[in-house]
């Protein structure tokens, strides 16, 4: 599902009440006050239903005669909905999403290049030449940030693979949190390498090397999240 746009009224609405449901402040299972939250809010009761149809969509809240618009549990949200990867994110459970996103990672993206090292055109290989080329002239986080998403949904897209595209809402959204993280908080090094030999491993049609390359990468992406995590404790003792 495409990640939910903030605009306007409508869009805080959306995401003040979901920030909330996520933060526990509003418990699974109890049942909105929409006259409340329409006063709190300073919304009309059109643009609170409209959000509340947003949150529906993505199994955090539901309706019923005589019960009324409630949260429901957990187990029925779309954990894999991007929106609702970032709200938690903002609401504190980084570190622990960082490490479920690096267990997704594991799984999907060496198999992916494995796969694009079997399927790979020329255009493929220039898309992600391309991508190379923007990670060596980053030259701030936000560039770093984007040249790095730019790569991983250029693999994903080179697999051919339309489900396995579809990943990229749930990696580009942890990764995104991961790259913020690294790049605004600590000194690491260069990227290109790693990268690079995953293109270059799919550009020989090795998909054994490719896989392999993409692991290292992983790896090295998880020591960056430790190097951070250990200076932030060093600096709060």
């Amino acid at each position: 599902m495409a990640q939910y746009a903030r605009r306007g009224v409508h869009g805080q609405t959306v995401e003040v009440i979901a920030r909330r449901i996520l933060a526990g402040e509003i418990a699974e299972g109890a049942t909105l006050n929409l006259a409340a939250l329409q006063e709190e809010l300073d919304v009309s009761l059109t643009a609170l239903r409209e959000a509340l149809k947003v949150l529906t969509a993505k199994g955090i809240v539901d309706a019923r005669q005589k019960r009324g618009t409630f949260v429901r549990p957990r187990t029925d949200w779309n954990l894999l909905d991007g929106d609702l990867i970032r709200w938690q994110f903002a609401e504190g459970a980084g570190q622990h999403l960082l490490d479920q996103l690096h267990e997704v990672r594991s799984i999907v993206e060496p198999a992916a290049a494995r796969l694009a090292a079997l399927r790979a055109t020329e255009a493929d290989l220039a898309v992600l030449d391309s991508a190379l080329d923007e990670m060596s002239a980053a030259a701030d986080p936000t560039a770093k940030v984007h040249a790095d998403l730019s790569f991983h949904r250029a693999l994903l897209a080179t697999t051919h693979n339309e489900l396995l595209e579809r990943m990229e809402v749930v990696i580009e959204t942890g990764l995104a949190e991961r790259d913020r993280l690294v790049h605004g908080v600590a000194r690491h090094d260069d990227p290109v390498p790693s990268h690079r030999a995953v293109v270059e491993a799919i550009r020989a049609n090795d998909p054994g090397g490719a896989e392999q390359a993409m692991r290292g990468l992983l790896d090295k992406a998880v020591r960056d999240v430790q190097k951070v995590r250990e200076r932030k404790r060093g600096d709060s003792e």
